[in-house]
């Protein structure tokens, strides 16, 4: 029992701040966030600063690996906002000496003032919603902002962080290999150490799910198309410095996403915020947890009840195996075949991962256990043959 309660250590603790609002919802998207026209800063700060004193005072003192403002548009929060929340934190945890502090932001919302306060706040790394670097795809996809002022944008908050992301979505409506080639290219040229690299995903609950299911969204690639563009950037990223070390992540070496390799590592960290989810080892038992995801009813529950959390659910040991899996095996380092066993509780098959290492699906290195770049692209069934 006490390697299992001690497990969450090997991925470490991180903290993710959820801002629920956007100036636009994108058709796209099925993260929790909303439109609002007025938003109290003050009654929001106070909120998530009690958010972390309940946390905080539950978990009990850690080393803090990384902080990530995510959203929603948290390039909408004033940096007031931000820089309390951090301070705050610093409160309960103990900041690791190369914490990683995130901020999303979208280049219609941001200007060098916020950036300055942010920087100062604490935030050392920015994560820029471009999205396409095409005008008419920029439109379709519902964004304020197009490639100029995107550029713009870029450009000012690699001045003011050292560490800079940005996201593309590729195989969008209309697109060719060629041309998602040519995209890809210019972006190299901006020398951010980090791209995030995703190929659109037609959700249900979205403007574009309902638009997919009344065979109005034409013009998507095919998924011969779209895994030729998958395989194209990983070797474009190659060429330019860029290890492919998560499906759809690319980074320069000692850049990688530090708090997203707390979720791939099968670390513990807490969430707040309205939609935020946590994986929480407390008590040597291990809990999922989610907050409200209307933002009134959860500024409601923090301030009348003392908590925004809506469900804690204990996670069993074959469960936790299942999402270390899932989790690792996106990762090019792959994951710990005894860590794994260790959470289950049994040995896995070997002739399973052998039929999968002779189809080139996995390979297994003494304990390392690894998806292929081939095997990662149907990781799904991997994953079913490997813990069925």
């Amino acid at each position: 029992m006490n390697d299992i309660v001690a497990d969450w250590q090997a991925g470490g603790f991180g903290l993710y701040v959820h801002w629920p609002f956007c100036q636009a919802k994108c058709p796209y998207c099925d993260f929790n966030s909303h439109v609002s026209d007025h938003i109290d800063q003050t009654r929001w700060l106070r909120s998530y600063l009690s958010e972390l004193d309940r946390v905080g005072a539950e978990v009990g003192r850690r080393p803090l690996r990384s902080i990530y403002f995510g959203g929603g548009t948290p390039s909408l929060m004033a940096p007031e906002t931000v820089a309390a929340i951090i301070e705050r934190a610093g409160a309960h945890w103990d900041f690791a000496n190369d914490i990683e502090i995130t901020l999303e932001a979208n280049p219609t919302s941001i200007e060098a003032s916020r950036f300055a306060g942010y920087r100062d706040g604490g935030v050392s790394r920015i994560s820029m919603g471009f999205q396409a670097l095409n005008d008419e795809d920029l439109r379709k996809l519902g964004r304020l902002h197009n490639v100029a002022e995107g550029l713009k944008a870029f450009e000012l908050a690699q001045s003011f962080f050292p560490r800079t992301s940005f996201d593309l979505i590729y195989a969008r409506q209309d697109q060719t290999l060629v041309q998602w080639q040519a995209e890809l290219a210019t972006s190299l040229n901006l020398a951010a150490d980090h791209l995030s690299l995703y190929q659109l995903t037609i959700e249900p609950n979205t403007a574009f799910g309902a638009r997919h299911a009344r065979g109005g969204l034409r013009g998507l690639p095919n998924d011969d198309v779209a895994s030729d563009m998958f395989f194209k950037t990983i070797e474009m990223c190659a060429d330019a410095g860029l290890e492919h070390y998560e499906v759809s992540n690319f980074s320069r070496p000692g850049s990688e996403s530090r708090h997203n390799l707390i979720y791939w590592r099968y670390g513990d960290f807490a969430g707040i915020g309205p939609g935020a989810h946590g994986r929480l080892t407390l008590a040597q038992r291990k809990f999922g947890t989610s907050t409200h995801l209307i933002p009134e009813t959860w500024l409601h529950n923090v301030e009348k009840n003392g908590s925004g959390e809506l469900i804690r659910d204990e996670i069993t040991q074959i469960e936790q195996a299942d999402e270390y899996a899932i989790m690792g095996l996106r990762l090019k380092e792959g994951i710990s075949l005894s860590r794994l066993e260790n959470l289950r509780g049994n040995r896995i098959d070997r002739s399973k991962i052998k039929d999968l290492s002779d189809m080139s699906m996995v390979s297994l290195e003494d304990d390392t256990l690894r998806a292929t770049n081939d095997g990662r692209v149907v990781l799904n069934s991997v994953l079913k043959e490997l813990l069925s």
